[in-house]
């Protein structure tokens, strides 16, 4: 399958990757000089943006000017080029101009296009203005805090990718199935509005139900981070009735959870009376660990089945956690161009047929610009050295040229 991918940030580049990493001809367009999201922070000291090259792995890059009109018909033509398994456009750009549906469908009467885009009406909106409007910054933070609590995860951005995603495979069937096209529009705040319906988050507020700050604690069963004897801190669940006797048993809490089930004249057995009588199983918690190390806590926990983690930086996740290391074959260590040797994963997918792809590093910017514009648009060599000079294409295998 090959994509077509004009696009910035992260739910488009995410989409595109996904389906780059499964195997599909992902070929992603940008200006010369880069797109808006060319030097996003985290970067390098030298200014190569790290969330660019974890963005676009496994793609391949190309740099057209598309604000000229040349540019714009090269553009088009790569989007629209023949073969069963191609027109296929994700963006989420404006569409409108050259690239609206109409204008390309004019050109492939079975494009399928899946533009994203932010607002259902199509007006500007981001994860974190989303975010915002969905009441969750108002759950989210300690119990006593005054007003909104963002949180660092585009966790909207990542759900949309993945969706769009879905939805071009989705395109992609039925046309096989008909023979037809179809503009997708998936915008950012319904994504999040579906899943604030389907996590029972607008239920509850048409019934009344407020929800109160929770700060670090598990929402509608027993679950809380705690402090151990040496001061590190472990996150502790206990939602099934199988992680609850496994918390029970490695702490040795059976009798002082008898008795409180007595005292409260509560059933702890259930998840929902668990989390009425959170302060209570909390202290108990709380003087268990306080006599143990993590170290100590661990070997318990884990010999017990207890479902929890501790806490750890990112520094510490990637220097000590061999989940975040080549001993999980989800990674691999790439030689990332301007970066160098990274850290880099595959899609988490691990299928049975052919295992796990090996993880593929980004492109450099235009790094495909000829090899795509000879092999699906056709060009030859003496057009190609044209659109250099004219300053329609860029890129390294341009200026190598």
């Amino acid at each position: 399958m090959r994509l077509v991918e004009a696009s910035a940030f992260v739910a488009a580049p995410l989409g595109g990757m996904t389906l780059a990493q499964m195997g599909a001809d992902v070929i992603r367009i940008d200006l010369p000089g880069g797109g808006l999201d060319f030097r996003r922070w985290p970067v390098t000291p030298n200014n190569h943006s790290l969330y660019w090259c974890g963005l676009n792995k496994a793609k391949r890059s190309v740099c057209i000017d598309f604000t000229k009109p040349e540019g714009r018909d090269l553009a088009m033509a790569l989007i629209t080029a023949p073969g069963e398994d191609a027109g296929l456009l994700l963006t989420n750009l404006p569409p409108r101009g050259w690239l609206s549906y109409e204008s390309l469908r004019a050109k492939r009467a079975d494009l399928i296009q899946l533009t994203i885009q932010g607002k259902r009406d199509g007006g500007t909106a981001l994860d974190y203005t989303v975010n915002a409007a969905t009441g969750l910054p108002f759950l989210t933070g300690p119990k006593d805090q005054e007003g909104p609590v963002n949180h660092v995860l585009p966790a909207w951005d990542l759900v949309t990718g993945q969706m769009a995603a879905t939805g071009l495979l989705a395109a992609e069937r039925h046309r096989r199935r008909t023979g037809e096209g179809q503009h997708i529009k998936l915008a950012l705040e319904d994504v999040a509005l579906a899943a604030m319906g389907n996590l029972g988050f607008i239920a509850e507020a048409e019934r009344g139900q407020v929800r109160e700050r929770a700060g670090n604690e598990l929402f509608g069963a027993f679950g809380g981070d705690f402090s151990c004897a040496d001061g590190r801190r472990v996150m502790i669940v206990a939602l099934t009735a199988r992680q609850w006797s496994a918390l029970c048993e490695a702490l040795q809490l059976q009798e002082e959870i008898a008795a409180l089930q007595r005292t409260l004249n509560l059933d702890l057995s259930l998840e929902g009376n668990r989390y009425q009588a959170r302060e209570e199983i909390a202290r108990l918690v709380r003087v268990r660990l306080g006599g143990l190390t993590q170290g100590q806590a661990a070997r318990e926990f884990e010999r017990c089945g207890v479902c929890w983690s501790r806490y750890q930086t990112v520094g510490e996740l990637v220097a000590d956690d061999p989940a975040c290391s080549i001993q999980n074959p989800l990674f691999g260590i790439t030689a990332q161009p301007e970066v160098g040797a990274i850290l880099t994963p595959t899609i988490p997918l691990d299928f049975a047929a052919g295992g796990r792809r090996r993880p593929q590093r980004a492109p450099r910017l235009g790094e495909h610009t000829v090899q795509v514009l000879e092999e699906v648009v056709g060009l030859d060599a003496a057009q190609i050295r044209r659109l250099r000079n004219a300053k329609i294409i860029a890129g390294p295998e341009v200026n190598a040229c």
